[in-house]
């Protein structure tokens, strides 16, 4: 199937980018039932099933997830980086025709009738079980998650403004392509064409964790439209911490020479603290002196410090 999005001049100024703890927690459990697509995310896979087997939620989230995820469960985000518990508060708060339509759409008219005979009660469970999977599945590696969707972000920022919208979707994905106008994504595994009606609310740009490899849109999406794809540099994410190397720990010290290792990517303090093994403030004290020699600079996004090496640095690790 080939699905074209028309964008007009003003969708086309409404385009803009988000990333979503909810939607990572949905395409995270559908990952862990999708067979033969885990080549990037095996080695958290190996993990997860395990973190959340017995989970009496579990087979009713697999259900629902196990095709097109339904749109209850991917509400358009209020800003940027929604809060996850915002996010579950709009879970809460779908309409309950849209919610029964949906049941309908997945499981018959038949399907699931404990879900249909009280959707407020249904959707609060849902809630629930959202929450229990992400503090499993996601919290726990959030830090690092973060520092991958938020440089996409940036990098897709930077070729926007340097090559705009044309660019932008150039680069965004080998199955998406931008004409005239129209942005047309290819390589659907079902037969046909469907046009997406924006009406007027522009679209929101998500890079993703867990929807590698693959393009994921609403269909029929109630606001601004959405199009998911795979952020970049998803092939580190899970990587163990390589040696550090003996000469630059002699210089540096093993701890620094550690940090200047893990800085190839933007990284949050919390995140470098869980990976070496070491306090927040340990980390911020070497991480300063580290900025102070022109190695790492550090930028701030609300309350998080994001560091990331220099290109001394990687000079420096390359040395």
């Amino acid at each position: 199937m080939a699905v074209t999005i028309t964008l007009s001049r003003t969708e086309t100024a409404r385009v803009r980018f988000a990333y979503s703890p909810l939607a990572e927690t949905v395409f995270a459990v559908k990952l862990l039932f999708r067979d033969g697509a885990n080549a990037v995310h095996h080695r958290w896979v190996r993990q997860a099933g395990k973190a959340v087997a017995g989970d009496p939620d579990l087979p009713l989230l697999a259900d629902l997830t196990s095709g097109c995820v339904p749109a209850f469960l991917l509400p358009p985000p209020s800003g940027p980086e929604p809060a996850f518990a915002d996010e579950l508060e709009r879970v809460r708060r779908t309409p309950h025709d849209h919610f029964r339509t949906e049941l309908d759409r997945i499981f018959g008219p038949a399907g699931r009738p404990e879900l249909r005979a009280d959707p407020a009660a249904a959707l609060e469970r849902l809630a629930g079980a959202l929450r229990r999977h992400h503090d499993r599945l996601i919290a726990p590696h959030w830090g690092r998650m973060r520092a991958i969707l938020l440089a996409d972000v940036e990098h897709r920022a930077r070729t926007l403004a340097a090559y705009g919208v044309e660019g932008l979707f150039a680069a965004l994905h080998e199955n998406v392509t931008w004409r005239e106008g129209d942005l047309v994504v290819s390589g659907r595994r079902t037969p046909g064409s469907f046009t997406v009606d924006l009406g007027g609310h522009g679209l929101v740009l998500f890079p993703t964790i867990f929807c590698w490899p693959y393009i994921c849109i609403d269909m029929e999406p109630l606001a601004a439209g959405s199009l998911r794809y795979p952020a970049r540099g998803l092939g580190t994410l899970w990587e163990p911490a390589g040696p550090v190397p003996e000469g630059l720990a002699a210089v540096l010290g093993r701890t620094k020479a550690a940090l200047l290792e893990a800085l190839g990517e933007p990284c949050p303090t919390g995140e470098l603290a869980r990976r070496l093994g070491i306090t927040a403030s340990a980390v911020s004290q070497h991480v300063g002196a580290l900025r102070e020699a022109g190695l790492v600079t550090t930028r701030r996004d609300g309350r998080t410090a994001l560091h990331l090496r220099t290109e001394r640095g990687t000079r420096l690790t390359q040395a």
